[in-house]
């Protein structure tokens, strides 16, 4: 299956708020804190940037006014075109003025997620982090330690994501096991994650659910996506700057 991925950073995002739709711009304007509000606006642009190479539209305000992510009563991210269900899965994230959106060109079970590396504490990993989470964290080196703290937290967001729950879960139930542990690599390497929702009578875990991915790592952030179906390495996009009317390209 078919994953596209885009990042944008701050930077990129339009002065003015002409390309939101009126019930996004309406959105906005009750959002009263400035980083929430700029939060907010990179991950719009962001989803909406992406979702125009798969409509094939350029990236001005009159089409991009069309395209209006709403929330479903779960509170994950639906898509629209021209106030018409768009059969498009996206996932989004944002972290320290970057954020990200996963485009699957079907309805599939889809989430992704930025983390930056940063210092965790032994309580942080012992609350969050299952016995086999723990287990490899111990054994790697204390350079890598950080790095891969942030590549299990990540995909544990990534999975909450798909699974449309968000952190009402019980971290511990999302079991990460990442199939490449070199942090040397420039491209996407594979991970795949356990989901387990209880115990059956011998008290051992029960995995319901099975969810593949792959992780990123560059400029000390952590990039994950897991997906139902398998998704194939995600496909970057790119955006040409200052050229009018130009398309959108494949990276």
């Amino acid at each position: 299956m078919n994953v596209y991925w885009l990042e944008q950073a701050e930077v990129d995002v339009r002065v003015d708020d002409d390309w939101l739709s009126a019930n996004e711009a309406a959105s906005l304007g009750g959002i009263h804190f400035p980083k929430r509000r700029a939060d907010w606006r990179l991950g719009r642009w962001t989803a909406k940037c992406a979702l125009s190479v798969t409509l094939d539209l350029p990236v001005h305000s009159q089409p991009l006014r069309k395209i209006e992510i709403r929330a479903a009563l779960s509170g994950w991210p639906q898509v629209f075109f021209c106030n018409r269900p768009l059969a498009r899965s996206i996932s989004l994230s944002h972290r320290a003025g970057v954020a990200a959106c996963a485009v699957s060109m079907s309805s599939a079970e889809l989430g992704c997620d930025l983390e930056m590396v940063e210092p965790r504490s032994e309580a942080f990993v012992a609350d969050y982090f299952s016995i086999e989470e723990q287990a490899l964290v111990a054994s790697v080196s204390a350079v890598d330690r950080p790095r891969l703290l942030a590549l299990l937290w990540s995909a544990k967001e990534s999975t909450l994501k798909a699974l449309r729950v968000g952190l009402r879960l019980d971290t511990r139930s999302v079991v990460v096991f990442p199939c490449a542990m070199s942090f040397d690599c420039n491209g996407w390497n594979e991970l795949r994650v356990h989901y387990t929702s209880g115990r059956n009578a011998g008290d051992l875990p029960v995995a319901d659910r099975l969810f593949h991915g792959w992780w990123h790592y560059a400029d000390n952030m952590v990039r994950t996506l897991v997906a139902a179906p398998p998704p194939d390495p995600p496909i970057r996009l790119r955006i040409p700057v200052c050229v009018p009317n130009a398309s959108f390209l494949f990276a």
